[in-house]
């Protein structure tokens, strides 16, 4: 429970949740050895250094302090600055110390500015403008006194060097690691793709490739999609024999019966009407989503000629509202027989149809209204599935039926890797059935 509020900031794809894994631990070692280098390691060698250095300066000035004239106190300071490796001069009392900028990347600056002016309460100025080279300025009774000298004395050179170093080799080592784990997670990325292709109607091409346990699963799922290829295929045919084996019998009864007095032959001929109509049912749910391969279509003008033949049909259907545009991939004898089950079911238990369309980047909802008399939503569930007849709801006098056509198209919404839903039309009273299916 404590992690929740974590997941909305935490990416979503297993390439992006790699690179996470792959940086986080990257970066908090820098961090770590960065900030353990720079406060305990460098701070404590400049500290030494400065201290040092210092008592060098210290006795350069108070060699001096005996000294009337500025040329007297260079000249008793000479073979000190010679062995200590420093210069000195005074400066003109019209001149001011020459200080400069420092170095963006010159982090230790600040600390060895510091130190110093704890040392020396007379220190006027002091200059570090580069890493050879440091410049103090002292306050004396003769005047400002410019002591120059090697800043390598007073701090470890280019310090940032180690910091640069890490960098480098961080970026070059995370480079390699992002290029090899692409490789690594393509045969993953293939793999879904593939099987969301095939979960929304598609065969896409696909062959197993990378690790041991990659390629084990890709095998598993190409020997899955072969068996329900294979059980899809027997089927249809099955479906084929089965519906050319009954009409046969149905067309002779259905000659038997023409022959037959009109009194005697009506109600016989009105049940061989109702069988061919179970049989037609029947099949439809059986076929499912399996008729025609997948097709990228214009779902609007794809509509409008159901609407059209729907209303050539005799039915009051209209589509009111279309929203976005492109393509999609379909099956369009399909989801043809899933909108016309809608309109169907519309113009049975209502008066007319209503149908909307809305596209985007990720996604298309094909809406069927009625002004009927609707689903309660506690039998919404139940309606969706096979051979559920709900009486109370829909009228039934209205015309003979098995409870398959919602089932069908909840069938083929999700052969295409989608859903069918169900709710009360806002604008008409009666059912609102939505076929959303994804991009």
């Amino acid at each position: 429970m404590s992690s929740h509020w974590l997941k909305p900031y935490m990416p979503r794809s297993l390439y992006a949740r790699a690179a996470l894994i792959l940086v986080l631990p990257v970066v908090v070692l820098l961090l770590v050895v960065g900030i353990a280098f720079l406060q305990k390691h460098l701070e404590d060698v400049t500290d030494q250094m400065t201290r040092a250095a210092s008592r060098e300066v210290t006795l350069i000035t108070t060699i001096m302090e005996g000294a009337k004239t500025q040329q007297q106190a260079l000249a008793m300071v000479r073979p000190d600055l010679l062995a200590l490796e420093m210069k000195a001069r005074f400066l003109d009392p019209t001149e001011d110390p020459t200080i400069g900028r420092l170095r963006w990347y010159d982090f230790i600056a600040p600390q060895v500015e510091s130190e110093l002016r704890s040392r020396f309460p007379d220190l006027a100025a002091v200059a570090l403008p580069s890493s050879h080279e440091a410049r103090l300025y002292l306050n004396t009774h003769l005047g400002v006194l410019e002591l120059t000298f090697d800043r390598r004395r007073l701090s470890p050179v280019a310090p940032h060097q180690l910091i640069v170093t890490m960098l480098f080799f961080a970026i070059i080592m995370t480079t390699i690691s992002f290029l090899y784990m692409r490789n690594q997670l393509r045969p993953i990325t293939r793999l879904a793709d593939a099987a969301q292709a095939f979960g929304r109607g598609r065969i896409e091409p696909y062959s197993p490739s990378g690790a041991i346990e990659v390629r084990a699963a890709g095998n598993a799922f190409l020997d899955m999609r072969s068996r329900i290829e294979r059980q899809m295929e027997q089927r249809t045919l099955m479906l084929s024999g089965v519906s050319h084996d009954l009409r046969t019998p149905l067309t002779r009864l259905k000659l038997g019966l023409s022959m037959l007095p009109e009194d005697e032959a009506a109600p016989l001929q009105q049940d061989v009407t109702e069988m061919q109509s179970l049989l037609d049912a029947f099949l439809d749910f059986t076929r499912g989503a399996a008729e025609g391969p997948a097709e990228e279509v214009r779902p609007d003008k794809f509509l409008r000629q159901i609407v059209d033949d729907a209303k050539r049909a005799g039915h009051q259907a209209e589509l009111i509202e279309v929203e976005g545009q492109g393509t999609a991939m379909l099956r369009p004898m399909a989801v043809r027989r899933a909108v016309e089950n809608l309109i169907g079911n519309a113009v049975r238990y209502g008066s007319r149809a209503e149908l909307s369309l809305f596209l985007n980047a990720k996604s298309m909802r094909i809406r069927v209204e009625d002004d009927g008399p609707g689903i309660p939503a506690d039998q919404r569930t139940e309606a969706v599935k096979p051979f559920t007849r709900l009486d109370p709801a829909r009228n039934q006098n209205l015309g003979s039926g098995v409870g398959l056509g919602l089932a069908i198209v909840a069938d083929i919404a999700r052969a295409h890797g989608g859903t069918l839903r169900l709710a009360k039309s806002e604008r008409l009273g009666g059912l609102c059935a939505d076929i959303i299916i994804g991009r």
